[in-house]
């Protein structure tokens, strides 16, 4: 046990939820929940200080937060991150105010293993991580230029090839049985929505439910080896390393990934749903039991 127990509060930020959990020094878990999700890189500082309050409100207030660490989607830039860690030193005061992005999270998940750790849950995103830091980062360029392997990918693939009528019949059947959506309901979504990237990602449940159709199968493992070739073979050496994996995409279709990274000549690593576990061991220095 520590001399002096302090209390660390984690987030992990995405655009669709915030996992939070408040936990200590000793390893105890004093408090764990989910908040709407937002992206940090669109949220005023002021809108920030609004939701950061209405975390608060759900933590005790007799527990006081020595350290806040808050990584998130769209945590790209110092400017970003400072505003944001302003946001919360307004709200919480704590010695310590740390904000990162959702790809450091990853990292760090990996208890200093150097390799090339990737995101697949909505989005995208890579790096090479010597154990320390990350050294190299190819860009995602969100869901317009990039984010190959990710929800919003796979989601975009499968609408385009089911009003293209590319997909066979039994999986157009199934899709308008099941969403009820028309060409119309979906064009304004996509082009008039305010979050796009979430609307298209919403559709991996119904491809992760029709995983026993050749096509829809054959669909994700190309998806995913546009991501290897476009993005984990960027890296230089990358054969040498191992390709961990953290998110709901690939923890969903862990054993698709698997067998298309190690087709391509790659290790695998980690294959993880959620980084907090992970988190909570790098910050507080126990093992999640």
């Amino acid at each position: 046990m520590h001399e002096t127990t302090r209390n660390i509060l984690i987030a992990d930020g995405g655009a669709t939820k915030v996992e939070w959990l408040l936990t200590d020094t000793d390893g105890n878990t004093k408090a764990s929940f989910i908040s709407d999700g937002f992206n940090v890189a669109r949220i005023s500082q002021k809108d920030a200080v609004s939701y950061f309050s209405d975390v608060r409100k759900k933590l005790d207030p007799a527990v006081f937060i020595n350290e806040i660490h808050y990584y998130g989607s769209g945590a790209a830039t110092p400017e970003i991150c400072s505003a944001v860690e302003n946001a919360i030193r307004e709200v919480w005061n704590p010695e310590v105010a740390e904000v990162q992005s959702d790809m450091l999270a990853a990292c760090r998940v990996t208890e200093g293993t150097p390799g090339i750790v990737c995101i697949l849950g909505t989005g995208s995103n890579s790096a090479y991580f010597d154990g320390k830091k990350m050294i190299r980062n190819i860009p995602p360029l969100g869901f317009i230029l990039g984010d190959e392997g990710g929800g919003t990918a796979l989601g975009k693939r499968l609408l385009g090839d089911i009003f293209k009528e590319i997909a066979p019949k039994c999986v157009c059947d199934a899709f308008f049985n099941e969403t009820g959506l028309s060409k119309g309901d979906v064009i304004e979504k996509v082009y008039r929505s305010a979050a796009p990237n979430i609307f298209l990602a919403s559709f991996v449940p119904f491809i992760k439910k029709h995983l026993d159709n050749s096509y829809i199968n054959s669909l994700v493992r190309q998806e995913f080896r546009r991501f290897i070739s476009r993005n984990v073979a960027r890296y230089e050496n990358s054969h040498s390393y191992p390709i961990s994996y953290i998110g709901s995409v690939a923890y969903h279709f862990r054993d698709i990934l698997r067998e298309v990274t190690e087709s391509e000549g790659f290790k695998v690593g980690l294959i993880e749903q959620h980084p907090m576990s992970g988190l909570k061991i790098y910050h507080s220095g126990y093992h999640v039991l």
